[in-house]
């Protein structure tokens, strides 16, 4: 069975899922990792998601206020077991419905130009590319997108 929680950053599943990130994304971004690692700090989130498949945790995401109308879509992973089941839409989806809730009309994220199955995931979930917001500005690695939430 299938379960979003809905949670903060100091639920420990979250804070296991997030290691395992952190760990992939060092080998993923190699030198780059330091930079983006000083933005991917966990302790301020408030609105975060772990999704359970029988009761074990295999995926996760959280989001941030961003603008007055926009959330910003942060440390998004799918246990690199549990990939290809639609884990990540579904936590995508459910992610942008509880921005909807908070009053947001848009969603940003960031990603690495390395990380393609999270780019071909986000471009098929409706998400456009948009100039480098932010501390990515500038940044040849980084990708940037946004996608405007049904009304």
């Amino acid at each position: 069975m299938i379960l979003l929680e809905r949670t903060s950053s100091s639920h420990p599943d979250f804070i296991k899922l997030v290691a395992l990130l952190d760990a992939y994304l060092a080998q993923v971004d190699g030198d780059d990792h330091h930079f983006y690692n000083q933005f991917n700090g966990i302790t301020t989130l408030q609105h975060c998601l772990v999704i359970y498949d029988d009761n074990v945790a295999v995926g996760c995401g959280a989001i941030k206020k961003f603008e007055s109308t926009s959330f910003e879509i942060k440390r998004m992973y799918v246990h690199h077991t549990a990939r290809g089941k639609g884990y990540a839409i579904q936590l995508v989806n459910a992610l942008e419905e509880w921005a909807q809730e908070l009053g947001a009309t848009h969603t940003v994220l960031e990603t690495g130009k390395r990380m393609q199955d999270a780019v071909q995931l986000y471009n098929k979930l409706g998400y456009t590319s948009i100039a480098n917001y932010g501390q990515y500005k500038g940044v040849a690695n980084s990708l940037c997108f946004m996608k405007q939430l049904k009304s």
